[in-house]
């Protein structure tokens, strides 16, 4: 394919990524599910080329953008707190699946090596960090599961790797050593974690002496790619690398960023994400054509394979709620004995923490990198498929109404000890006492009289919503309403002067973007 085609293709791709999104907002789908089936759809288009994806390639360009953007927005102090039961099923749950699935699989195909069965299981086992994200943006869960889910689909994917490497070296070599893979799974994810240190600790120094912030935005941006790629340069994990990058760019970013490079970084790293995380499900679609291609035609995959991929998928469900199941009971039991604090989810919060274990790209980046003549590969091939349309169309468009089912509430341990306006109070209060010091001269004179009343009467106004939130928000609304028409019109007026000729491009930028953040301030202050 000509390079001009090839980028043809890319735009013909954002444009139908943009078409699909819409229908699934207007239709009420996850996002995720439209992207999925209708790159689906798009490879059989009679004329269009084949896609073949190249799976390193896949996860070289698409995970460290997006592993990076998922450490970057997660609470580490949540995550600290939870870690233990992170690991449970990032690193718990991923071993049992694949164990589950590879006895399985031997089960229906005996002659079916040992070998090949586990890298069926390492392949898809690991739930998906950019599925799991599609999933969870649209539904409301507890802090705590949301937590143990956000953890989980950042840290298992090396689980996932690294199993999946030994079961490949196993089926070409014939030998296997449990211990070997243990000791070289902590030995990858230890490197990887002081790999994360290195870059992370390096950008920040680096952040605070570039001063121009669009190089800021620049380095940042690449920062998960360099973290990635020098991890696996190193010989360990590249994806704890990028984690544990994003965990400390994420924990400085408050201190090293100006506002307008936060505004400005944000809007940019917001776009790209999305075009990121869309463009992975619509490539994963439009790879169906080449699998079924592979196994000999839609109707002899699903006749020759239907039934064997139906059980694998639903081992797959199975394994993930044992191992929930498990889990909560064994918390259950320890709280009771008083060994632990940790509160068990209960049936509900365990049915949708089982429910929502959904693949994606890392399971077809794992199937499409078996090497040519891997025992089994045509139908490893399309039971990934499977289990990911199965998870995405499936789990991911049911989880809302589980979630509804469970009737989750919010526990007292994982309420933030303060409310959002009583945070406002001590910010208020703050900036006050520095006004308060630097509203007189040296000599006692009051120098700024206007400035120190304007953060008095603040500082009393936000004491009193926070005191009295629910009488205020009905007003507060209202307020903001007015404050949003009296900036359109105020927009629309800028325009005017500017079409008449009466100011020039420089005036309109500078007035329009201090209506921007008016505008900005009003919509949070209303949220």
């Amino acid at each position: 394919m000509e390079p001009t085609h090839l980028f043809e293709l890319v735009i013909a791709m954002f444009l139908a990524i943009i078409a699909l999104h819409y229908a699934a907002h207007r239709l009420g789908l996850p996002p995720s599910v439209a992207l999925l089936t209708g790159g689906a759809l798009l490879a059989f288009v009679p004329g269009l080329p084949a896609i073949s994806v190249d799976p390193e390639l896949v996860l070289v360009i698409f995970l460290p953008p997006l592993l990076m953007d998922g450490a970057w927005a997660i609470a580490l102090a949540r995550l600290r707190r939870h870690m233990i039961g992170i690991a449970s099923l990032a690193v718990g749950a991923v071993l049992f699946t694949c164990a589950v699935v590879a006895v399985v699989a031997h089960l229906i195909f005996p002659s079916l090596p040992w070998a090949a069965c586990a890298a069926l299981g390492a392949i898809v086992a690991p739930p998906d960090a950019v599925s799991a994200r599609a999933v969870l943006e649209r539904v409301k869960l507890p802090r705590r599961l949301q937590i143990l889910l956000e953890g989980e689909s950042l840290l298992n994917d090396a689980s996932g790797l690294v199993l999946f490497r030994f079961a490949v070296a196993a089926a070409a070599t014939g030998a296997f050593s449990a211990g070997e893979a243990i000791g070289s799974f902590f030995v990858l994810a230890l490197g990887g974690a002081v790999v994360g240190v290195v870059v992370g600790t390096a950008w920040v120094k680096l952040v605070r002496r570039l001063g121009d912030e669009y190089l800021i935005i620049a380095a940042t941006v690449l920062l998960g790619w360099i973290s990635y790629l020098l991890g696996e340069l190193l010989h360990v994990s590249g994806v704890i690398a990028t984690v544990t990058t994003g965990l400390i760019a994420s924990w400085h970013q408050h201190t090293v960023f100006s506002a307008a490079t936060r505004m400005r970084g944000t809007s940019f790293w917001t776009v790209m994400i999305f075009l990121m995380e869309a463009s992975v499900f619509t490539l994963i679609g439009l790879s169906l054509r080449d699998v079924v291609e592979r196994g000999g035609g839609l109707t002899t995959v699903i006749a020759t394979m239907g039934l064997p991929m139906l059980a694998i998928l639903v081992t797959l469900v199975v394994a993930r709620f044992a191992w929930v199941f498990a889990s909560d009971l064994v918390i259950r039991f320890c709280a009771a004995l008083g060994v632990t604090r940790v509160q068990p989810l209960g049936a509900g919060g365990a049915t949708v923490l089982s429910w929502a274990g959904v693949r994606g790209v890392i399971t077809l980046a794992l199937a499409l990198s078996l090497p040519e003549g891997f025992p089994g590969r045509d139908f490893i091939l399309a039971t990934s498929f499977a289990v990911i349309l199965g998870t995405v169309l499936v789990q991911g468009t049911t989880l809302g109404r589980v979630i509804a089912w469970a009737r989750l509430v919010e526990t007292e341990t994982e309420r933030a000890r303060l409310t959002m306006s009583q945070a406002e109070v001590a910010m208020v209060q703050a900036q006050l006492g520095t006004v308060q010091s630097l509203a007189y001269d040296a000599e006692g004179k009051l120098i700024h009289p206007q400035l120190l009343d304007r953060y008095q009467r603040r500082a009393t106004v936000i004491v009193d919503y926070a005191e009295r939130t629910e009488h205020y928000k009905p007003v507060l609304h209202a307020h903001f309403d007015v404050v949003l028409e009296a900036v359109a019109t105020g927009r629309r007026e800028l325009i005017r002067l500017h079409r008449a000729g009466d100011i020039d491009d420089e005036t309109l930028d500078e007035l329009e973007r201090d209506l921007d953040l008016e505008e900005l301030s009003a919509i949070s202050a209303k949220a």
